[in-house]
């Protein structure tokens, strides 16, 4: 009895030691968190090895991610993935979808994101970008004929509309001189030419003329020669010439007879007629952008997916380094809860670490066992 008692005894101790050194093992993995000191002497074993070993944890496990983990090829076999691509180009048209549905304008949105008078700041830019452009044009071209500056194609256009300009010219001849207003007209001026002459030549208009109203007789002159066609030749050739001769003139002429400042007016009036900013920014999106809804959703989406994917795909080594990923491993660690680290490791291998305990009972048990057979064989 005494011999069983005795083995029981030194099994019951040996157990209690396995089991409390494991448990106390474990926990001295986290705890005590910070040094603990009696006087000047700092206690040993303290803080806790993975406290203690925060930031070289935190310097190896930011080289295990970029190294191991989220490697620039593993990156790179994600950008081009199929599934990826088809997720990304879904999510893609579907913020595109409700972005052209949207009720809102280009000015509401561009104000959601802090940009405010976008309207005025785009006409701004447009006039600069014309201004720029001028600039850069004439300063290639003034000392050209205007022949030279300006393309073969529009020159031959504009060949074959001056028989059209010359018709229309006369057409717009014909009628105001066929107006009452147009007759009104070369009346007074009869009258003036016919009081400006003094002496013999006034009075045998007078004694010629009578009461006939020579309005009545010019008129039809005028426009019977405005309509014939030897005149319409004339004004074609009298334009053809004037044009040669502008051709043949210089653009810094050209720019210094018109003015800049009027060309640079009149250019930016015709892009801002053009481009219509007001209902770019005013109107709802929806309400301009739906002609062109199938093509953006089903055409540039996935291709700019597609482009976006390949750039990167190319660039991921540039992207990683310039993220520093290891450094941002590095400072998260550092910066994280040591209780709440503990919490997470706990939560995760709890029964793990429960069954070290309890092997550590077993153990001492077995230990104790062995131990007291082995003082009883002794005595």
């Amino acid at each position: 009895m005494e011999i069983a008692m005795t083995i029981i005894l030194m099994m019951i101790i040996g157990a209690l030691i396995g089991g409390f050194t494991n448990y106390l093992a474990i926990k001295m993995l986290f705890k005590p968190y910070n040094a603990v000191y009696i006087g000047k002497w700092k206690v040993p074993f303290t803080p806790g090895l993975i406290p203690k070993r925060r930031d070289e944890m935190a310097d190896q496990m930011g080289k295990l991610v970029v190294n191991h983990l989220l490697t620039p090829e593993s990156i790179k076999k994600k950008f081009i993935n199929d599934q990826f691509l088809h997720d990304m180009t879904g999510i893609v048209q579907k913020e595109m979808e409700t972005i052209l549905q949207s009720e809102k304008s280009a000015e509401d949105i561009l104000a959601a994101f802090g940009i405010t008078d976008g309207q005025s700041k785009t006409e701004y830019r447009i006039n600069l970008l014309i201004e720029q452009k001028y600039e850069k044009i004439l300063s290639e071209y003034r000392g050209l004929p205007l022949k030279n500056v300006i393309p073969q194609g529009l020159l031959d256009k504009a060949d074959e509309k001056i028989p059209a300009i010359s018709s229309m010219i006369l057409q717009k001849g014909v009628d105001y001189f066929s107006s009452i207003e147009g007759k009104m007209r070369i009346q007074r001026m009869a009258d003036d030419f016919v009081r400006e002459r003094s002496g013999v030549l006034s009075n045998m208009l007078q004694m010629f003329m009578g009461n006939i109203n020579l309005a009545d007789k010019i008129q039809p002159e005028i426009v019977r020669f405005l309509s014939n066609e030897g005149t319409a030749d004339l004004i074609t050739t009298l334009l053809q010439k004037e044009w040669r001769k502008i051709l043949e003139m210089e653009a810094a002429v050209i720019e210094e007879q018109l003015e800049k400042e009027q060309i640079l007016s009149v250019l930016k009036n015709i892009a801002h007629r053009v481009i219509n900013l007001e209902n770019v920014f005013k109107k709802p999106i929806s309400s301009f952008m739906n002609p062109y809804r199938t093509v953006l959703i089903e055409e540039l989406a996935p291709k700019s997916v597609q482009m976006l994917s390949d750039w990167l795909s190319g660039k991921t080594e540039m992207v990683m380094e310039r993220l520093r990923l290891a450094e941002i491993v590095r400072e998260q660690v550092s910066n994280f809860s040591v209780e709440r680290l503990e919490d997470m490791v706990f939560s995760i291998i709890k029964s793990e670490l429960a069954m070290i305990t309890n092997l550590g009972f077993l153990l001492g048990g077995i230990i104790g066992l062995v131990q007291g057979i082995i003082a009883i064989l002794i005595n």
